[in-house]
């Protein structure tokens, strides 16, 4: 192939794509990236100042996740609306089992963060500003040709005719209900948990106090995460409520007054009274995996490569870990001049995040699995590990970090002063 007309496509500019872009223009700068994205962008759409809606949605961001956002020189503006959890209360409703963990027991000043996904977008749009990464929206990426040294690429723009972009490499970062995946012959593994996701913002009585709540019930998981001020413990919290079917139809045709006092039934009175919730989303839960996310060419990262249960708050942080993975492979390929589009370069790039994904999926599918049981002896055996969890520090150490998100491997970043430093698999 001649000379393409940019080295990377990037399908997808959501918060996936977006920090790719960012920590491609950071780290491997010498790359030429082009981002295609559904949605219209312009410099003159951002705002001045941020003025956070109590409806906007929000994304838990374990600490790990905010290493890999400071190597990229965006946590100072992120951590401006981003609420930090200092505690996190697990319970199982109706029964004994509960475990508590403490920032502070770790070292750290927190032990996550919640941030409404708007904010991440707009940091991110900032940053990208000041790159020389190209955008071509509103546009969609609709087919993909493999050729030789890369993969031609069809657009569809609005108001134009289709175009089509040659290219070294196309990641896919579209997310996982796009179609896109399919249409490039990837075949996702699918497994329904038969239960939907009803995601708003509550207000209660009692502040938060920077405590995350992981409350197991006979319907399934909720998690109420503290949102609002970096630096007030208010009394907004973000909920993620697991229903049925039907119990979601009974749910949604409720007035507020009657999702609140539901809600209080199943949360019990931690935080004191419901006195709010805000507009409610929801979405059917599927954990859906990619056994080989990679061809030539052609890369899946984030919920494109595997979409988690909510449970534990482990899918962005996981897509962010292996987006800084498939970063220090393309930053190796290009000092060794090899096309990052090289399936040795991709599949190395797989088996690094391999394990990472094979382990997050594991621990958050057992969590809805082990607490799914309303059997006697299943329910008493895991009180019993959650009051194990409470009483030895080893095992609660192992829980922390899970939470942490520092359970899998962190790609390598260059920074000055910290060229070809990688943290160890098992930090």
């Amino acid at each position: 192939m001649t000379k393409p007309d940019t080295d990377l496509i990037i399908a997808g500019g959501g918060l996936a794509g977006a920090t790719l872009a960012l920590a491609l223009a950071r780290m491997v700068p010498s790359l030429r990236v082009t981002v295609v994205e559904a949605f219209p962008l312009s410099p003159d759409a951002l705002p001045e100042s941020y003025q956070p809606s109590y409806d906007a949605r929000s994304t838990a961001l374990a600490w790990g996740s905010r290493l890999i956002f400071e190597e990229l020189g965006l946590w100072q503006r992120l951590a401006e609306h981003a609420t930090p959890i200092e505690h996190i209360h697990v319970s199982d409703r109706g029964h004994f089992g509960a475990t508590r963990l403490h920032a502070a027991e770790h070292g750290q000043a927190a032990l996550g963060y919640v941030a409404d996904n708007r904010w991440m977008g707009l940091c991110l749009m900032r940053e990208l500003l000041d790159t020389n990464v190209q955008w071509r929206a509103p546009a969609e990426v609709t087919d993909m040709t493999p050729i030789p040294g890369g993969v031609r690429v069809q657009l569809s723009e609005e108001g134009e005719e289709t175009a089509e972009l040659t290219a070294r490499c196309l990641v896919v970062a579209d997310g996982g209900r796009s179609g896109l995946r399919e249409r490039l012959g990837f075949r996702p593994d699918r497994h329904s948990y038969g239960q939907n996701a009803l995601i708003a913002n509550v207000s209660t009585s009692d502040s938060h106090g920077f405590t995350a709540f992981e409350r197991f019930t006979d319907a399934g998981p909720m998690a109420l995460l503290p949102h609002g001020s970096p630096t007030r413990a208010g009394h907004q919290s973000a909920l993620v409520w697991t229903l049925s079917d039907e119990v979601l139809q009974q749910v949604l045709a409720l007035p507020d007054d009657e999702k609140c006092r539901w809600l209080q039934d199943r949360f019990g009175w931690r935080l004191g009274r419901f006195t709010r919730i805000g507009t409610c989303h929801h979405y059917p839960l599927t954990l859906t995996t990619v056994d080989e996310p990679v061809r030539p060419g052609v890369a899946l990262v984030g919920n494109a490569a595997h979409a988690l249960h909510p449970v534990a708050g482990q899918g962005f942080n996981l897509a962010l870990r292996g987006l800084m993975t498939l970063v220090e492979q393309f930053r190796l390929a290009e000092e060794q001049g090899r096309s990052i589009g090289d399936i040795e370069v991709l599949k190395r790039y797989q088996a690094l995040h391999r394990e990472d994904w094979q382990q997050t999926v594991r621990f958050s599918d057992s969590l809805v699995r082990l607490f799914g049981h309303s059997m006697l002896p299943v329910a008493a055996a895991r009180d019993a590990g959650l009051v194990g969890l409470d009483l030895l520090p080893g095992a609660k150490r192992w829980f922390a970090r899970k939470a942490m998100g520092l359970g899998g491997r962190r790609a390598m970043i260059e920074r000055p002063g910290n060229l070809n430093r990688e943290a160890p698999a098992n930090e």
